[in-house]
């Protein structure tokens, strides 16, 4: 099948421009500028006003949240009253007003937070039917924060009509100021840089300033799922889009779930790491061997082929130095005999070039007319790990090696499915092997026949294959009930914080004062760093109050040691590192428990459904938040950590040992390079 999409170049050797975003001072890891940076000081009669009102509209949301406790469709928009109590307490508390002109618009959110409560009380929610700019609210499941979003609902919205709308999801430029106050302000106020005709627009919050990764990337999926469950969207026409640091999230978006969108149009950003700080940042880049791997995660331009189904119009500057971006995918999509739309805005730098935005505009809008392909004939699938792993109506469910090249080509034919594959153990097919009377679909996989089993019930969607002693076999369920990485369950340590999490802080006794002062040194960070970099604030729960609903519902992150750490106590010799009083031991190394301590993800043994996760939150640090591209996993599945080395904007210590577990959870002699 030859895709379809027209590529419109200038030469690829078009020199990148001289820009530097934040020069070579933030290149220093001992001169690390706070993000986001301090605000400015506001008058003490307004911040005591501003502090008033927060008490009395947290008091409202309070009460309110109760006498709407057996009325769920209207407690369901308390947090359309919260975002407003939540910008100006956050801004308050956290040093966060950048312009004393912002305290207005701080008092204006007070008084919509108590119309909207009025509202609810009388039970009425007029905004829900309102048209044009708005801002809403969600509670994340990953960390039970309330998160806003912007929507512009177009004025052909009736409610109760049946129409169905078309959705594009809006990802932002970089912005370290982009509080939740600003954000909000600029959603109630301003146009979306695209306002499509009949269209519904997501303005994506995602989670601040994070090129929406990891949390930032749940909150446009949880987003908008908020948006479907409250208008009428069609499934079948969702443009993903974005610009600069939201060009490079676009591009994310495309390659990593190509079967959401009708389309895709990233403009700017970067694609991938390590050429884009050398280039864009001048930065000399040295990664580990392990930080190699995992630039397998966002690496775009590793997943390119993933377009072949995704329709995409790119968009540059002739004259942008973040023009690389796109540039590096055409190259990486020319090595998957791919190619896809790119448009270029002559004598332009960082920005749309009018007369090629129209162009943009009437290309995305033509695919969207032809909507969503929900089941091609044909799909193209590459992944590196199990956190991706579904394209349209093809699954993989299992890894021979993560962070290894993953390939799935699956065929509908008039003679049956042929599937080939590279580095799979085990997929999923959402596709019905039998036809009428016709019998058993003809399934051929890496070349070779395989025979489907007998359907257990009259017509059946989904149908599992399963490497078995290296030949592929048509099995009933998928694992056979062994550890094993999977979906949601794979590492590294960053995953743990992309579904609900809680922290469980330790109350006995640690090892030693030097383990228990890092211990608590990194825990208070980490909680610091979750409500800077993500913008929630990190459940916490002391470890003899954790339940088993507790256990059930969340990875567990454990703070401290087996000695300080009730819950790492009970499953600390079912952990593959053992670590006790006197040692912490890898596989054959040994290290001083006096001076060493071990982090890592792990499926946790009291619910081997959730993580457990060992003396860490996400991986990157300080240094790491002054380019969005640098903002990828640090550590793999696991590491040592040598305390004498105090913490830095890089490292939690020393790392004197890390790597990747195997596919079942296991040590790797080599760790898994």
């Amino acid at each position: 099948m030859t895709v379809r999409w027209l590529i419109v170049l200038s030469a690829l050797a078009l020199a990148a421009g001289a820009l530097r975003a934040d020069g070579p001072a933030d290149n220093q890891t001992d001169k690390v500028r706070p993000v986001p940076p301090p605000g400015v000081a506001i008058p003490a009669d307004d911040r005591e006003e501003l502090q008033v009102g927060v008490k009395l509209l947290g008091k409202e949301i309070e009460d309110l949240s109760a006498d709407l406790k057996d009325k769920p469709a209207l407690l369901d928009l308390v947090p359309d009253v919260q975002i407003y109590y939540n910008a100006v307490h956050y801004a308050l508390k956290y040093n966060e007003f950048y312009d004393v002109k912002q305290v207005a618009t701080a008092k204006g959110f007070l008084k919509q937070g108590q119309e909207r409560a009025k509202d609810l009380r009388e039970g009425k929610a007029p905004w829900t039917t309102a048209t044009g700019l708005l801002a809403r609210g969600y509670i994340s499941n990953i960390d039970g924060s309330v998160q806003p979003y912007g929507l512009v609902v177009p004025e052909s919205f009736q409610t109760g009509s049946p129409d169905k709308h078309r959705l594009d999801l809006w990802c932002h430029g970089r912005g370290e100021n982009l509080t939740e106050l600003s954000f909000i302000d600029s959603c109630q106020k301003s146009n979306a840089d695209f306002m499509p005709a009949g269209a519904f627009v997501l303005r994506l919050y995602g989670r601040y300033c994070c090129a929406n990764k990891f949390a930032g990337e749940m909150d446009a999926l949880e987003a908008m799922k908020h948006v479907k469950k409250h208008y009428p969207i069609d499934a079948n026409r969702v443009v993903i889009r974005g610009f600069s640091m939201g060009g490079a999230a676009c591009w994310q978006f495309a390659v990593h779930y190509p079967s959401l969108w009708a389309a895709a149009a990233p403009g700017a950003g970067f694609s991938e790491t390590a050429d884009f700080l050398k280039v864009f940042q001048n930065e000399a880049v040295k990664p580990t061997w392990y930080e190699q791997k995992l630039y397998h995660m966002y690496d775009s331009t590793d997943y390119a082929g993933n377009l072949f189904n995704c329709p995409t119009v790119a968009y540059s500057g002739a004259d942008d130095t973040q023009k690389q971006a796109a540039d590096m995918m055409v190259a990486a999509a020319k090595r998957e005999g791919l190619t896809f739309a790119y448009l270029i805005g002559p004598h332009t730098k960082h920005a749309y070039e009018p007369e090629t935005k129209k162009e943009l505009i009437k290309e995305i809008d033509a695919l969207v007319q032809k909507g969503r392909v929900v089941m091609p004939q044909e799909v193209r699938f590459t992944t590196y790990t199990l956190r991706y792993n579904e394209d349209a109506w093809v699954k993989v469910d299992g890894l021979e090696k993560h962070w290894e090249r993953t390939d799935v080509k699956a065929v509908r034919g008039d003679d049956g499915i042929t599937v080939d594959t590279k580095n799979v153990s085990a997929f999923t097919l959402s596709q019905p092997l039998l036809t009428g009377n016709r019998g058993n679909t003809k399934m051929t996989i890496d070349g070779a026949a395989v025979e489907t089993l007998p359907p257990s019930g009259k017509f059946e969607w989904t149908h599992h294959f399963s490497k078995v002693d290296g030949k592929w076999k048509h099995v009933h369920t998928v694992g056979d009930g062994t550890a094993a990485k999977r979906h949601g369950l794979q590492g590294p340590i960053d995953d743990a914080f992309m579904e609900s999490f809680l922290m469980v802080k330790p109350t006995g006794k640690p090892i030693n004062e030097k383990v228990g002062a890092w211990a608590e040194t990194e825990m208070n960070r980490a909680v610091d760093a979750w409500r800077k970099q993500f913008r929630g604030e990190a459940p916490i729960k002391a470890d003899d109050a954790i339940t088993d609903a507790d256990i059930a519902d969340h990875n567990l992150v454990l703070w401290g040691d087996p000695s300080s750490n009730k819950v790492l106590a009970r499953i600390a010799d079912k952990l593959p590192i053992r670590w006790d009083g006197a040692n912490v031991v890898v596989g054959k190394d040994t290290y001083s428990a006096a001076d060493h301590v071990p982090v890592l993800v792990y499926p946790n043994p009291l619910n081997p459904k959730r993580y457990v996760v060992i003396n860490s939150c996400f991986t990157f640090r300080e240094y790491d938040y002054l380019n969005n591209a640098r903002q990828v996993s640090k550590l793999p599945d696991y590491a040592v950590i040598d305390v004498r080395t105090p913490p830095s904007p890089r490292w939690a210590g020393k790392i004197v040992t890390a790597g990747f577990f195997d596919e079942k959870w296991q040590l790797q002699p080599d760790g898994g390079k």
